[in-house]
């Protein structure tokens, strides 16, 4: 009688305990956190990703592009919110501190990540742990650009050219810090030359500057700077990046000149904040990569705008901002850029 009452009370034991854990696993599930951690249900409502610039600039209209698309897919809108401001310190900021639910993105330009940590002192937030990387979006190489005028080919025949005349030719930039400067530095270093820098307020005002001929030499992106080559108001030197551009392709790279040191280009990268589920970075990271696959989507926003797709995942973006950190340090050296 005793044996059969012991094991009565063990099994009871055994089915009260299954079905606390059943009754667990229910309310887990129904709780706001584990449906929004399913990528299956994600998203089921609008997402909202935060740009750190003004409305109109390249990487707002490529997200933008990308929402309506993701829309389609999603049933709910990609809402982009600019908050530009302060090297892009605003906007990350607002982004670090949101839920980490998936609800909440970030997208912005690599600085964010890389050159910023050189520039400033004090950050609002951690470039290697306020955000769960997603994708390296897009990447397009910067060129370096000479006022028509200039007696010098290629950026081959400007080295030859400036060590012969040292503290006569000039470069603009859009201040210090910026990739004009860093890129022109570096080269002042490596070759030992002398080129002179001249900021400007802006990446507009300084490419005016390179064309009217207050500066000789200019630094941007096939984006900004396409239809000025294209119109004769600048010429390249180089590109500063592993291969020629499709748009340009009798233009060699700075490596293919015997510069392979000189790199400079912009990325686009999306993130969320740190603690974001994996699933959903996944599953995130999947849906906008379809989108800039397509091709129809990546000739209308993506290479005609001198940008190549890169679509990559955690990892890739991850490498991306070390290795180019670790390049944006010898030049922020060279330049002389002292953290603000």
């Amino acid at each position: 009688m005793y044996r059969t009452k012991y094991v009565f009370s063990s099994q009871k034991k055994a089915v009260l305990a299954i079905r606390g854990v059943l009754l667990a696993s229910a309310l887990a599930l129904l709780s706001p956190g584990a449906w929004a951690a399913n990528p299956d249900v994600y998203p089921s409502k609008p997402v909202k990703v935060i740009v750190p610039f003004a409305p109109g600039g390249g990487i707002d209209i490529l997200i933008r592009a990308i929402g309506n698309e993701l829309s389609k897919k999603w049933g709910y809108p990609l809402v982009v919110e600019n908050k530009p401001g302060a090297s892009t310190f605003i906007g990350a900021e607002s982004a670090a501190r949101s839920e980490p639910d998936g609800y909440t993105l970030f997208a912005t330009v690599d600085p964010t990540f890389t050159a910023n940590r050189f520039l400033f002192a004090k950050m609002p937030y951690d470039p290697d742990r306020s955000f769960a990387p997603i994708m390296q979006m897009v990447r397009g190489d910067s060129l370096l650009l000479a006022n028509p005028k200039l007696p010098a080919a290629d950026l081959k025949e400007l080295v030859v050219l400036a060590r012969k005349q040292k503290g006569k030719f000039a470069y603009s930039s859009f201040g210090a810090g910026s990739q004009p400067q860093l890129t022109y530095e570096y080269l002042n270093t490596r070759e030992g030359l002398d080129l002179l820098h001249v900021p400007y307020n802006g990446i507009t005002p300084a490419m005016t500057a390179a064309i009217a001929g207050e500066v000789q030499l200019g630094v941007a992106s096939a984006a900004v700077a396409g239809e000025m080559v294209r119109g004769g108001q600048l010429k390249i030197l180089a590109v500063a990046g592993p291969s020629r551009l499709k748009q340009f392709p009798d233009v060699k790279t700075a490596a293919e000149q015997g510069f392979p040191y000189l790199r400079a280009s912009i990325w686009y990268g999306l993130f969320a904040p740190a603690g974001t589920p994996p699933a959903l970075i996944a599953k995130i990271n999947a849906d906008v990569k379809a989108v800039l696959e397509n091709p129809d989507f990546s000739e209308k926003f993506v290479t005609s705008k001198g940008l190549v797709v890169v679509a990559g995942d955690p990892v890739q973006l991850s490498a991306a901002i070390r290795d180019d950190s670790a390049l944006i340090g010898e030049m922020v050296k060279a330049a002389g850029v002292k953290p603000e």
